[in-house]
């Protein structure tokens, strides 16, 4: 069935894998939008299946331009607190005047539907649009993933060192990671726009271990046991976070990582059990020894920034 898929913040990294996804599809259009239509590959844009909208995100006309006519809106929108809420919220607005019937939200994080506010500062602008959603007449839809597998091994985690190769942790190493690559999370969001009943929360996920495990599936791929350094019980993260951002909250990388990383080893933010990866059996995940073989031990930090070479 022919469909229109809109994707706010088309230049992104992952909205890039979404549009992907989506042109593997030959019944879906595709209409973006952006700030800077030029940072969007010339290859791509090119195609007679997509057509992008030129905006601010508080361009109002533009923002009915872009979502006049789709059938589902996702926002892939990543930035401050006023473009992932005031932005979101004015996405929304011109989904309502323009009868989108649903919206994909841009959360794509650990279950942040447990966790109080002030708690993870970065998601609070999800919250508020879990909200403002339920108060309008659209449908919407919040997908959950865990963690980015690529944003795992990244710098901004600051648990992979790839010059001394070694991982560094808060906790006992046996708490639970859930994991997921931007390419399966692109394929779950893509089968979820164009499953016109998946509404509400949506949880998806590639891999779930513990760092013990992660650490062994690595020796096995990589022939290369990487040495695991302690940083303190999950306990001393916490204080130690908050203190960060006490005492210096401009310095976000002093701080953010570590809030991210708590969560991700809480169980308050651990998805369910029974996920709804079943729904959509075409979509094979990938797991963290999949991701080991596609990425060389050297390539691993900068997984994020080489995402098109990824299925």
């Amino acid at each position: 069935m022919a469909q229109t898929v809109g994707v706010a913040g088309i230049t992104g990294k992952f909205a890039r894998c979404v549009v992907k996804s989506l042109l593997q599809n030959p019944g879906i259009s595709v209409r973006g939008f952006c700030r800077d239509p030029s940072k969007f590959p010339a290859s791509i844009a090119a195609s007679s299946r997509i057509h992008i909208v030129k905006g601010e995100f508080n361009d109002k006309v533009s923002l009915q331009d872009f979502v006049a006519g789709t059938d589902v809106v996702i926002c892939c929108y990543l930035g401050n607190a006023d473009l992932m809420s005031e932005g979101q919220k004015l996405l929304i607005d011109a989904c309502v005047t323009k009868n989108v019937p649903r919206y994909i939200a841009g959360d794509f994080s650990v279950d942040i539907t447990n966790i109080p506010y002030g708690a993870l500062p970065p998601k609070d602008p999800c919250k508020d649009i879990m909200k403002y959603l339920d108060s309008t007449d659209i449908q919407g839809v919040h997908i959950l993933i865990g963690v980015f597998m690529e944003t795992f091994w990244s710098d901004f985690m600051q648990i992979w060192d790839p010059k001394q190769k070694k991982l560094s942790h808060w906790g006992t190493g046996y708490e639970i990671w859930e994991s997921t690559t931007y390419g399966t999370e692109a394929d779950y969001t893509v089968a979820v726009a164009m499953d016109k009943t998946a509404v509400g929360i949506q949880q998806f996920l590639g891999d779930r271990k513990s760092l013990i495990e992660i650490v062994e599936v690595f020796a096995k791929v990589y022939g290369y046991k990487p040495n695991l350094r302690n940083l303190g019980s999950l306990e001393d993260l916490h204080q130690s976070m908050h203190k960060s951002l006490q005492s210096n909250p401009a310095d976000v990388m002093a701080w953010m990582p570590k809030f991210f990383f708590y969560w991700s080893q809480n169980e308050d933010a651990c998805l369910k059990r029974d996920l709804d990866n079943t729904n959509y059996p075409h979509v094979v995940p990938m797991t963290f020894e999949d991701f080991f073989r596609r990425h060389q031990i050297d390539g691993l930090a900068s997984a994020a920034d080489n995402l098109t070479s990824e299925a």
